[in-house]
């Protein structure tokens, strides 16, 4: 074993313990096993890159579901304060009704139809009370309705909360892994690129439940002779649309990760391409850059940015974030790195 990979193992032990604490008793991630002496072309392990990976996911599919337990709530919370108000309104007619029935009991309407003088009268009592009986009848059916509508309201707004304890238990958990992953190589909280004034972005499709759906890699790319995702692409454009405009690479066959699947691009921070360190307005280009997307995250389905040392998680915010190999590519100091749901 070389010393490099010596060093290595430690990590490399370390990163599998926060794997098998977040796939759980009997689980394991999603992602096919990889060789852990291997070293990402984007920065980190493959291991490392398949944690931040999964957590991202994983937090991404619970704060969709999260954000519909919250609008499920609200419904069922004006729905609730609605039949709530009917019962309210009900009320005075339910004691006229009660106080009618104390008053002349269950003796009262034959009486009142013996005592009738002749048998014209006798119909129109009978007809009277008749009505009577059928407004009360109606009265206490819409009553014991709006409460039953009331009780499944309640049962399933507590449903509802139920969920949303669960959903941000599940976030809560992945956000801890991915802190524990990136602690491991010192992926420390930075102020990392955000800019309130960034342009926004259309968003990109979803499924009806506000969540995001498979893609496959079925797009021409227009940067390569490649694929890309729909997803990928509507952000390419978002990104040109925006005045991002120089060049830009994505599809690249081979290797781990979204790159192949057409689901990553590499935005360059100079005009000519891939160079070293970017400096001055070109530095400031991919600050802008990389803004952009943190600031579109929700709208584009950001799974993570890399740039200048720095990546930037729906889970953890921008954490320090060094290189395999410490030049400017695998340290994203000359190109930002967008990887899409």
């Amino acid at each position: 074993m070389t010393g490099s990979r010596r060093r290595r193992l430690p990590l490399v032990l370390a990163l599998l313990a926060v794997v098998g604490a977040l796939a759980g008793p009997g689980g394991r991630p999603g992602a096919a096993a990889l060789d852990p002496a291997a070293l990402g072309d984007e920065g980190g392990t493959p291991l490392l890159r398949d944690v931040l990976g999964s957590t991202g996911r994983g937090y991404v599919q619970a704060s969709n579901a999260l954000a519909n337990a919250k609008a499920r709530q609200a419904k069922l919370a004006a729905e609730l304060v609605r039949v709530e108000t009917r019962i309210a309104e009900l009320r005075p007619q339910i004691e006229l009704v009660a106080r009618n029935a104390y008053q002349t009991g269950r003796i009262g309407p034959v009486l009142a139809l013996l005592h009738a003088g002749s048998a014209d009268e006798f119909l129109e009592r009978a007809r009277g009370l008749e009505t009577v009986a059928r407004r009360d009848n109606d009265t206490l059916r819409r009553l014991g309705q709006a409460r039953d509508r009331a009780a499944r309201a309640k049962l399933a707004l507590d449903a509802e909360v139920v969920e949303e304890r669960k959903q941000l238990t599940i976030m809560l958990r992945q956000k801890q892994a991915a802190e524990r992953a990136l602690a491991l190589v010192g992926g420390a909280s930075t102020g990392g690129f955000v800019v309130a004034s960034s342009p926004v972005a259309r968003s990109a499709p979803r499924n009806g439940d506000g969540s995001w759906p498979p893609q496959s890699c079925n797009r021409p790319d227009p940067t390569t002779p490649g694929c890309v995702s729909p997803r990928t692409l509507h952000a390419f454009n978002e990104a040109r649309r925006a005045g991002f405009t120089r060049f830009t690479s994505c599809y690249r066959s081979g290797g781990p990760y979204e790159h192949p699947k057409g689901r990553a691009c590499d935005f360059s921070a100079q005009a000519g391409g891939f160079g070293g360190n970017a400096k001055g307005p070109d530095r400031t280009y991919g600050n802008n850059l990389a803004a952009f997307f943190v600031r579109n995250a929700d709208r584009l389905g950001v799974l993570y940015v890399i740039w200048y040392r720095q990546i930037w998680l729906p889970t953890t915010g921008w954490k320090s974030y060094g290189g395999a190999h410490g030049d400017a590519s695998s340290d994203h100091t000359n190109h930002v790195h967008l990887s899409l749901l």
